[in-house]
């Protein structure tokens, strides 16, 4: 097996991953957006947190070590994250889960729109054509209109997943900075779970055992997701394998179908369509430009 199926393997178990999460997440009933993620948050952050220490053992405490100038990203990619999470599982709560999840899955363009910011890279037509294209598409699944309230979980989880795409610009700055990725974890976990705890205080709602169970389920498919998707980086670059990270809109939409008897609007199932492809026409060119570069360095 080439390292790139085991990539393509890890991404679409990723995928599979954060659609179960989002199912979960829905599954847990009447409970506020905010309580379900302080679950999601919390049980990724002792699983990240164990195999941070194991790091440390192994590797030396430098390995894990926060230096100042990593402080600036954690942040700003832990209050980007936590705006990205909070916002999913809001849409999750109230809109059909593929239509949740195609709105999550707009942060792969907001990336490329903020890393020209965080890391000065310079856009170039068939990206900034592939953005512009999955933002027409994002439309049709938004729906804007007069009726602010109606609106108001599209908005909510669009703005989640421009909060994710932040997120990750932040991840991959850190990663040129040889920021530990479990620490990166941690840090944002932590974050975020600290985040919810005001509101918990004033507002703590009392769970059933069900509802336990499918918030720590919850948080298991989070963490699942987290580590599949970094393993499907470690064994083959993005530009490889990103586009089947949109799997999730198949998962999820055949979950919800299942578990809810949800089923798309025409105008969503063609924004689904024009998103993804719009991804496909990026991971193309960024395929045939990777093997151009290559071609040329081997002629040099």
């Amino acid at each position: 097996m080439t390292n790139t199926t085991k990539g393509i393997i890890c991404i679409i178990l990723s995928a599979f991953s954060f659609a179960a999460m989002a199912l979960f997440v829905r599954l847990a009933g009447d409970v506020y957006f905010i309580e379900k993620a302080f679950f999601r948050n919390s049980v990724a952050f002792i699983i990240a947190l164990v195999l941070l220490i194991r790091d440390a053992e192994t590797s030396g405490i430098e390995s894990v070590k926060i230096r100042r100038a990593f402080i600036p990203f954690l942040l700003i990619r832990s209050a980007a994250g936590s705006v990205g999470i909070f916002g999913n599982f809001y849409a999750v709560d109230h809109l059909v889960l593929s239509d949740a999840a195609i709105l999550n899955k707009m942060s792969p363009f907001f990336a490329v729109l903020f890393s020209i910011i965080l890391l000065k890279e310079k856009i170039r037509p068939v990206p900034l054509l592939a953005i512009t294209g999955a933002f027409m598409g994002a439309l049709l699944v938004v729906k804007p209109g007069f009726d602010f309230s109606a609106m108001l979980p599209t908005l909510v989880g669009f703005a989640g997943g421009a909060g994710a795409g932040l997120a990750y610009s932040c991840v991959r700055k850190l990663s040129s900075m040889k920021c530990n990725g479990k620490l990166i974890v941690v840090f944002f976990s932590a974050f975020s779970t600290l985040l919810s705890v005001p509101y918990l205080i004033f507002h703590w709602e009392p769970l059933s055992l069900y509802q336990l169970i499918m918030l720590i389920c919850t948080g298991i498919c989070a963490a699942g997701g987290q580590f599949g998707i970094t393993a499907a980086y470690y064994y083959a670059p993005a530009r490889e394998i990103s586009v089947y990270d949109y799997s999730q809109i198949i998962f999820s939409a055949a979950m919800g179908f299942i578990f809810f008897g949800m089923i798309p609007d025409w105008m969503s199932i063609t924004g689904y369509v024009i998103i993804i492809m719009m991804a496909v026409l990026n991971f193309l060119y960024n395929r045939k430009a990777a093997a151009g570069q290559t071609s040329k360095n081997q002629a040099e």
